[in-house]
């Protein structure tokens, strides 16, 4: 594909956020939200410069006060299609009352979009056309295997440290494990809430420590520029491989494989290790961990509990289970 797309303009129905509101922990809060409602993501075809069919995927978020940034995706949505190389970023905001315009230097492409679709044109010629999805991780709703610890599942198991749950049974930010865990294979569900005005490590920002020592990032990264520090990522150490942050308030999966490092006569003989995936797609492979992470504990030969951190947002969580190995 040459060129698929290099301006859009997404022409809606709807108005811009109220800027009075900067976060909404649920989907009923966000439901009316209009800047919510095209946030998300689509697949289907784009025509490229040769006049060839394609397959495409397109990610719009949400930036608050009207203002939009989208990604398109040659051959699919990441981890659904994407070949990890092209792409095309815009950025656009709020036109009038019913049109957000994406711009670049090359060409014009319209979005009309109605009812969950978005069909893109140029002057008369219909180049795309893309529907909108949710998409779910193969893992949500993962049941613990026989000799797994269920830690939380909607009501306090008695393995957590004061645990603050929603009157709808979801776990909230900054809880401790009880018990101290070695190596082990983790599952946990998480939900980012929205929050358009947020930029950087201000936006659905929490983590999972584990021994409270190395941190897997949670944020809100969906269809942002992939940085380090990300959702997904091994903070201030490693980046996930790819970005697969689902839309906010979308339950998002984490399924953790972690062995822990290895001490003799008090010195470290071999590093701590992890697999990752974030909703089902490998992010980290066998990553050796350099040290602890951030504001992670010192490394040491005792095990130490799990922390799911508190950093102002509301996250919730889910379906946390662990299997020591």
């Amino acid at each position: 594909m040459k060129q698929l797309i290099q301006l859009l303009a997404l022409s809606t129905s709807l108005i811009a956020a109220p800027s009075d509101i900067a976060v909404f922990a649920t989907p009923e809060g966000a439901a009316d939200n209009p800047d919510f409602v095209i946030q998300g993501e689509y697949k289907g075809d784009g025509v490229d410069s040769d006049g060839k069919t394609v397959p495409a995927g397109v990610q719009v978020v949400a930036l608050g006060k009207g203002m939009f940034s989208a990604t398109v995706f040659q051959g699919g949505l990441p981890g659904d299609g994407w070949n990890r190389d092209t792409k095309w970023i815009y950025s656009g905001k709020l036109s009038g009352e019913n049109k957000v315009m994406f711009t670049s230097e090359d060409t014009v492409v319209v979005l009309h979009y109605n009812n969950g679709n978005l069909l893109a044109t140029k002057a008369d010629r219909k180049v795309g056309q893309f529907k909108k999805i949710t998409r779910k991780s193969p893992t949500l709703g993962a049941k613990p295997p026989k000799g797994a610890e269920v830690l939380f599942d909607g009501k306090d198991t008695g393995k957590l440290d004061k645990p603050r749950i929603t009157d709808d049974g979801l776990l909230m930010e900054g809880v401790t494990t009880k018990e101290a865990f070695g190596d082990f294979t983790l599952h946990l569900e998480f939900r980012l809430p929205f929050m358009p005005y947020a930029r950087g490590q201000g936006r659905a920002n929490s983590g999972v420590y584990l021994q409270r020592r190395y941190e897997t990032q949670i944020l809100d990264s969906f269809g942002l520029e992939h940085q380090a520090n990300d959702c997904g990522g091994l903070y201030r150490q490693r980046k996930a491989d790819l970005n697969m942050c689902f839309p906010p308030l979308t339950w998002q999966t984490y399924d953790i494989e972690f062995t822990a490092a290895r001490f003799k006569d008090g010195k470290k003989v071999k590093p701590a290790e992890i697999t990752a995936k974030l909703n089902g797609v490998i992010i980290h492979d066998a990553y050796q961990l350099k040290n602890k992470t951030g504001a992670g504990q010192k490394e040491g030969p005792n095990p130490l509990p799990i922390l799911l951190q508190n950093h102002g947002n509301p996250v919730r969580f889910r379906n946390w289970w662990i299997l020591r190995k």
